[in-house]
């Protein structure tokens, strides 16, 4: 056991370190200089280990304050470091309309097939004016009193596929065929015939300008070979030969296909409607606008020369039986159909689809 003379010297060293180091710590107060005065060694000693650790547990709760309080500053810190949000992130995501149907994506198969024009079943289609005239000659042929009613089923069919494509899916050549009825089926007294069948191939080439004007990207251009025939003999034979070239223009959920064609005259047989362009124009202008799950379509073309044209309106809703949608179509004017191209009527009918245009 050490004599108190043995610890005294060490006693009066540590008060006297402490009793220096006041001067220096200013205003802060030193841990146990009130411990100094105390003359009793061992009490001095406890009073020097409660103040120390008192000071060192005061230390830490300090510590913990200063982090918590600047912990709220870091917060918006993080958050100013990001960059800012342009929009939703569905918005973002959001996939072109002209891409997504033309395959332009650069991982889309190189053999692409798919639904081209609007695909649709019309369960009844009413006209105000049944167009009569051209069937007269087959009429008349048969005893009995043959007649068309004014409401039937219209039905269309149409699917395109690329024949090839480069690396970038940029350019393409494609193949499509569109098929368009007009079905007799309420007439059961005329045995329920097709009053008209359209046949309409194409051959043409596919670019993706990629390109801004006005507000719009422009997205798509086509250009190539079109024929349209009803495939029967005279006297209801009709037919047409076409080049064109048509443009694409989207800008969020608008899209706008203008198309412009110009037709190739037949050489080695007769022309069964030779005026067809003074009805059906050299052009026509689609808008298309979705919005949800629900599309608004819009055909407008004619004849400026000629005042002559037609407008189509067509409403899809969102899908109501697996990929099925309702669809209602209303048209007025000139050329529903190839038999009807000089036959000014307005029809409205309602059935399902399983596309847009787009």
């Amino acid at each position: 056991m050490r004599s108190d003379a043995g610890r005294r010297p060490a006693a009066g060293l540590l008060g006297a370190v402490l009793f220096a180091a006041a001067p220096l710590a200013g205003a802060a107060a030193v841990p146990g200089a009130e411990c100094l005065s105390i003359q009793d060694e061992s009490s001095r000693l406890a009073c020097f280990d409660r103040a120390v650790g008192e000071a060192a547990r005061a230390s830490d709760k300090a510590e913990a304050t200063v982090q918590a309080a600047a912990a709220p500053s870091a917060a918006p810190a993080a958050a100013a470091s990001q960059p800012p949000s342009s929009g939703t992130a569905a918005e973002i995501a959001r996939p072109s309309l002209i891409d997504t149907a033309w395959g332009f994506r650069p991982d889309s198969r190189k053999a692409y097939v798919r639904l081209h024009e609007p695909n649709y079943l019309l369960f009844a289609r009413y006209t105000n004016d049944v167009n009569r005239a051209p069937y007269e000659p087959l009429f008349d042929a048969f005893a009995e009193d043959y007649d068309f009613e004014n409401v039937e089923a219209k039905f269309q069919l149409s699917v395109k596929g690329r024949l090839a494509t480069t690396e970038d899916r940029r350019w393409g050549l494609w193949f499509a065929y569109t098929q368009q009825n007009q079905w007799q089926v309420y007439a059961g007294d005329i045995s329920s015939p097709f009053r008209e069948t359209n046949y309409m191939p194409e051959l043409f080439g596919s670019f993706r300008p990629g390109v801004e004007l006005g507000g719009f990207e422009f997205n798509l251009l086509n250009f190539g070979f079109t024929h349209q025939s009803n495939g029967r003999a005279d006297p209801i034979s009709r037919s047409w030969d076409r080049l064109f070239v048509e443009g694409g223009f989207e800008r969020d959920n608008l899209a706008l296909i203008v198309r412009a064609w110009t037709r190739v005259r037949p050489g080695d047989y007769e022309d069964d409607n030779p005026d067809i362009t003074d009805y059906l124009g050299y052009g026509q202008v689609t808008a298309l606008y979705r919005r949800g799950e629900n599309t608004f379509t819009l055909l407008g073309r004619g004849n400026l020369a000629t005042g002559k044209g037609a407008a189509q309106f067509s409403w899809t809703s969102r899908p109501v039986l697996g990929p099925m949608r309702v669809h209602f179509q209303l048209f007025s004017g000139y050329g529903e159909s190839l038999i009807d191209y000089d036959w000014n009527q307005t029809t409205v009918g309602l059935g399902v689809t399983l596309n847009d245009l787009l």
